[in-house]
């Protein structure tokens, strides 16, 4: 199975979104930066999760990123299916940190369980298709709504499709955007270009 070791999250600042992202998430090498002045508005057509055990867990990440510069764009709060927030990055980055359960199961860590890419995409049945020929197979599927792919178990993201407008809205944001995605998703199914898109690259040795 497919393993993804890095997102490369293309930014206008490099040294400014690594001092934000340490302080915010702490999630060392698995996201990584690249200054570019490559343009772009609006909605860039991805969000990243984080996925944690409970709730004190997503307090204190969403904490530290609005602390270090991210803004709200869904406050955190319990919902149907759990407890989360959206927030963005100063870079444009969209992060939604979340827990399905509602209660605390233990003392407050700030560990980060998955990290999770979802790329809100224009037909999600033949994006499907496409990330199965590249060797993802499919984990979850949901008609064409939404799919989970399976990746190897040591992988250190987990990669999901969503329809653009629906992700938006999960986001909390406009769908409308244009210009460069501004991310690199590294890992080793190779080199190449999605029907979005998004860019894969051999991760590095």
């Amino acid at each position: 199975m497919t393993r993804i070791e890095t997102i490369t999250l293309e930014v206008p600042d490099a040294a400014a979104a690594e001092a934000f992202y340490k302080a915010a998430f702490g999630l060392g090498d698995t996201v990584r930066v690249h200054e570019t002045d490559e343009p772009t508005t609006g909605f860039r057509g991805f969000t990243l999760s984080l996925v944690v055990s409970q709730p004190s867990t997503v307090d204190s990440l969403v904490g530290t990123a609005l602390d270090a510069g991210a803004t709200t764009l869904k406050p955190v709060q319990k919902s149907f299916w759990g407890y989360g927030g959206v927030v963005q990055a100063p870079d444009g980055a969209i992060w939604k940190v979340a827990t399905s359960s509602k209660k605390e199961t233990g003392p407050a860590t700030r560990e980060v369980d998955d990290v999770v890419l979802l790329l809100g995409v224009a037909d999600v049945k033949a994006t499907k298709q496409f990330y199965a020929d590249h060797g993802l197979p499919v984990a979850k599927s949901f008609g064409s709504k939404y799919v989970e792919f399976a990746t190897s178990p040591d992988s250190q993201v987990k990669l999901a499709l969503y329809g653009r407008r629906a992700l938006a809205k999960d986001a909390g944001v406009s769908p409308d955007g244009t210009g460069s995605h501004r991310i690199v998703i590294g890992g080793d199914a190779g080199s190449f270009a999605d029907p979005d898109g998004f860019a894969w690259e051999a991760a590095s040795a």
